[in-house]
């Protein structure tokens, strides 16, 4: 079938938002760069035996996370043991994954390859595949000036499509621009996030990005823990990234593992933390909502959703 039409392959930063942190400075964003990057992120060649690509665990649907999966499976049916998150605005991430292992968004495609519990690949692997495929050389030199195949140029065509998930267009954003008004419930919902939430999901992005214990109890079945995981540090146990809460009413399940099944379960974990290792000193008394500040507290996240983005064709699957 034919690919979908692409429009409108520039990067831009939303009115009053901070500056990314990557600017495709050494990468310099191209239609073609953006077509093979999006073939690529929907390749099942990626893996060993050829089953799984990033659009397996990250649906454009769900604001490309894993709709209804608490922990997704890869290779072989086996499970990893985190909640894929959504992928939307990462130029301006300083760091990726749960623990913030990864610092740059050319290297993060390396992790889910090799993991192996999700594609299981060697990267050398997957060069030899898509250098013997019909299709990629032409795409390759399309893109990059040269029909070889190699890892900088595959991540950095992961990179060009990754990058343009920009999601700005949601009814937040139409009500700060001035263009809509919201409902009594919202900007009551707006006002409790404002005083309780904003702290940590910092408007625009609705996080900064920073690692804090939330004050979930210990998964004994995971043992995960967190950003110590990469730092060692003690005081880093238990601690996982801030994620943005935009398109939140689209990602569940939520937290790291999936636990919760609904923002009513999630937002509820916060009115009754118990002390836990590390916990944010921002939670160590909880907090205090009612059942109607977690009515109109939804209503408001519920604002959050940017159905342009989740239906972008841009970012649909070419094959």
């Amino acid at each position: 079938k034919p690919e979908p039409p692409v429009y409108n392959i520039v990067f831009y930063t939303p009115n009053n938002w901070p500056q990314p942190v990557y600017k495709y400075e050494n990468n310099l964003l191209t239609e073609a760069g953006f077509r093979l990057g999006r073939k690529l992120f929907y390749e099942s060649k990626l893996s060993r035996d050829n089953t799984i690509s990033c659009g397996s665990c990250h649906q454009q649907f769900a604001a490309f996370a894993h709709s209804a999966h608490a922990l997704s499976h890869g290779i072989d049916g086996l499970f990893g043991t985190r909640n894929a998150p959504g992928l939307f605005n990462m130029n301006w991430m300083p760091s990726f994954m749960w623990d913030g292992g990864i610092n740059h968004i050319e290297i993060q495609p390396l992790a889910p390859i090799q993991n192996p519990v999700e594609m299981d690949e060697n990267i050398n692997d997957v060069i030899a595949k898509l250098q013997a495929d019909s299709e990629y050389p032409q795409m390759f030199s399309d893109a990059f000036g040269s029909t070889e195949v190699n890892s900088q140029k595959i991540f950095k065509a992961i990179a060009q499509f990754q990058g343009l998930f920009i999601s700005d267009n949601s009814k937040y954003d139409k009500y700060v621009n001035g263009f809509i008004d919201f409902s009594d419930e919202e900007k009551n919902g707006k006002n409790i996030f404002d005083t309780k939430c904003a702290s940590c999901h910092k408007p625009p992005l609705f996080s900064d990005y920073s690692y804090r214990n939330n004050g979930l109890s210990i998964n004994t079945s995971l043992n995960d823990s967190g950003r110590a995981h990469i730092t060692g540090l003690s005081e880093d146990r238990f601690k996982f990234k801030v994620p943005s809460l935009r398109n939140i009413a689209l990602t569940a399940p939520y937290m790291h593992d999936g636990r919760f099944k609904t923002l009513n379960q999630a937002i509820g974990h916060y009115t009754s933390i118990s002390s836990t290792p590390n916990l944010d000193t921002t939670l160590q008394k909880g907090v205090q909502l009612s059942e109607e500040d977690i009515v109109n507290l939804i209503a408001f996240l519920n604002t959050l959703t940017d159905y342009e983005f989740v239906t972008d064709v841009r970012f649909m699957n070419p094959n």
